[in-house]
């Protein structure tokens, strides 16, 4: 959860929660919700890039943590939003984890859109 991620983060620094809002422009009453988990995330990408910079967060970490803030928002993060491959395959997802039993069709289908994520194209032979 992000806002466990982005304590740990802090703790580990050893940053108190004032120094950490002093350092990286945050206010500190607002901030403190935010990892007690009162408050959202913040949902512009701007003020997650710059705390992934301050935390010196790289590559799938970075990818994870503004994952992790989407998720907390309740969102889908845009550049998953925006596959088509997922497009199609999230409502079956959906159904699955309301507990609605997927027909071996539907299953199959999803198991071959998430296998077409991870599979990169192929020129035409």
């Amino acid at each position: 959860m992000f806002s466990d991620t982005v304590k740990s983060l802090r703790l580990d620094r050893r940053l108190t929660l004032r120094d950490f809002c002093e350092q990286a422009g945050l206010d500190a009453s607002n901030w403190s919700k935010v990892e007690r988990g009162v408050n959202p995330p913040p949902g512009d990408v701007e003020t997650l890039e710059r705390l992934a910079d301050f935390f010196g967060l790289t590559a799938a970490r970075k990818l994870a943590f503004m994952d992790e803030a989407a998720l907390q928002r309740r969102e889908i993060p845009a550049d998953v939003a925006d596959n088509a491959i997922l497009q199609r395959a999230l409502p079956a997802f959906f159904r699955a984890a309301r507990g609605h039993e997927l027909t071996e069709a539907e299953l199959n289908d999803l198991a071959g859109d998430i296998r077409k994520l991870h599979t990169p194209d192929r020129p035409p032979a």
